[in-house]
């Protein structure tokens, strides 16, 4: 890799945009770059699944052509992404990380998708994952670890660890994660990356592979909170597709992002969550909490203290909704329609039937964390146990919000750690699910409750490593994420003297991979 082509891997998607459209640099020139980057780091990282470097190159390629044309385009357009391999994607392969998905190539492509490609968004390829995103570790893919840029030998984050590592390698500006329980704001902790979950409904869910259908939503994840604001503009906005789907504009992310920039927070009241802090988290991410809260006090903010009592059973609430969804979800995956087919050779003397292709379909194509789950959630729904179980959750659920709607009665804005510690050495909780459940504790509420939620990198811990501050916001008032998460961004780059990222480790150039479309 050339230094030019160095130096347009660490330029932010912003900064890549308006070289793009002065004529500074073209998309192909910027493509490649990130291409090559991939092919000298990813070996090491894998981020990635699968490839599509022909076809980015061939959507730069147009883009040149249209912008040299003189065409109206996005201001995206060029601007290279990476995409989580839950979004469907035509004419790539689709798996969620699952061995029963294997070489599927869908026929569609889910909206944010189709919205990528009109805007004339280059897509480097698709992302590692935990199986149907359920894992905090990204450990739980049927494809292999991906590994934490910062130290190798960590997770990234899940189950989002391949499109927070791709952006925190410099293997792309931009990327597509999605967040169910956390999913984009703890990888992006854990990465030093910035990583939104809008507010439900207000980013299209068609096309996106269900794991709970109450709590999904894709979001951005990027280097800055304005990349995060441009790709959510691009994204975001009603889906007659999706019924889920909020039939009103965005609020003005962008200029949000750019008013915050200024560092100034006057009259803006930021809440600390009792409940998000104290035992459990570490001493590297308390000291960076409470100096980014010095920071924004600072700006102008006033800081209050609100009490959301009923988040400490949210985690418990959220591992018994999110499992009875997904048994119900992931019943289409049965060996007779798509995907992976596993039939019995018979050799017991038993007749080969349906449900004998299911249960062996099933047994060869999950994972043990799907396995866990789904059985977990069909015991929830059974009857005699949807009342006591399930039942009982959704009420949980219901005081959650009521929490959030009194807590935003006293602050604009709600903020914690993201995540109670930094990334720990891969393995080292496997063999322990619960343990791996309490990585999101401070993340389920937003979801539990459908409103937005950001991660902005605010320090390194006392290892060295990067973590991450939490900010909420009321439903369809993500705005308020881009402010305050950019006021924060600029004083901490004062403070730092650039970005958290640029104090990475490099990572040493590990054996070339194809950029071929592979897996």
């Amino acid at each position: 890799m050339t230094a030019e082509s160095t130096d347009l891997t660490r330029l932010s998607a912003a900064a890549l945009a308006t070289k793009l459209a002065a004529g500074e640099v073209s998309s192909v020139e910027v493509t490649r770059a990130h291409l090559d980057r991939i092919g000298d780091v990813d070996g090491a990282v894998h981020a990635f699944l699968y490839l599509n470097g022909d076809d980015a190159l061939a959507t730069a390629r147009d883009v040149d052509a249209r912008r040299a044309a003189g065409e109206p385009l996005h201001v995206l357009a060029g601007v290279p992404i990476a995409v989580k391999d839950i979004v469907v994607t035509k004419g790539m392969p689709t798996t969620a990380g699952s061995k029963i998905l294997e070489g599927w190539v869908p026929p569609y492509d889910a909206t944010i998708t189709t919205r990528l490609r009109a805007a004339g968004l280059p897509i480097l390829g698709k992302t590692n994952m935990d199986e149907f995103a359920m894992g905090s570790s990204t450990e739980h893919s049927a494809y292999g670890n991906t590994h934490n840029p910062w130290d190798l030998d960590r997770i990234p984050g899940g189950s989002g660890g391949g499109s927070a590592a791709a952006v925190a390698s410099y293997e792309a500006p931009l990327a597509i994660g999605t967040d169910t329980g956390g999913s984009i704001r703890q990888p992006g902790a854990v990465t030093g990356t910035v990583g939104v979950k809008p507010t439900y409904g207000s980013v299209s869910r068609y096309g996106l592979i269900a794991l709970a259908s109450s709590l999904d939503q894709a979001g951005p994840v990027t280097r800055t909170v304005l990349d995060a604001a441009l790709l959510h503009e691009l994204i975001g906005g009603h889906d007659p597709r999706d019924s889920t789907s909020i039939d009103e504009p965005l609020p003005a992310l962008s200029a949000a992002a750019r008013r915050g920039a200024s560092g100034d927070l006057t009259g803006v009241r930021v809440g600390v969550i009792t409940e998000l802090g104290g035992e459990g988290y570490s001493d590297g991410v308390r000291a960076r909490f409470e100096e980014s809260l010095d920071l924004l006090r600072g700006a102008g903010a006033e800081i209050v203290e609100v009490s959301c009592p009923h988040f400490e059973y949210a985690l418990g609430a959220y591992y018994l909704i999110l499992p009875a969804e997904a048994s119900s979800n992931l019943a289409k995956f049965d060996g007779m329609r798509f995907g992976l087919r596993v039939t019995p050779d018979g050799s017991d003397g038993l007749a080969v039937t349906a449900e004998r292709v299911m249960s062996a379909t099933r047994g060869a194509g999950f994972g043990d964390e799907v396995k866990r789950r789904i059985i977990l959630g069909t015991y929830a729904l059974s009857a005699g146990y949807y009342d006591a179980y399930y039942g009982s959750a959704q009420k949980v659920r219901t005081l959650i919000q009521r929490d959030f709607a009194a807590a935003f009665e006293k602050a604009d804005v709600l903020v914690s750690p993201t995540a109670p510690t930094t990334a720990f050495k891969l393995g080292e909780k496997l063999d322990d699910p619960l343990a791996m459940y309490l990585n999101d504790v401070a993340t389920i509420p937003a979801n539990l409750a459908g409103v937005p939620g950001m991660s902005v990198p605010n320090g390194l811990s006392d290892d060295g490593l990067p973590v991450g501050l939490q900010i909420l916001a009321p439903a369809k008032a993500d705005d308020r994420l881009y402010r305050v998460g950019a006021a924060l961004e600029a004083l901490l780059e004062s403070r730092w003297g650039g970005p958290l990222l640029g104090r990475a480790p490099e990572l040493a150039r590990s054996p070339a991979i194809s950029l071929e479309a592979s897996r």
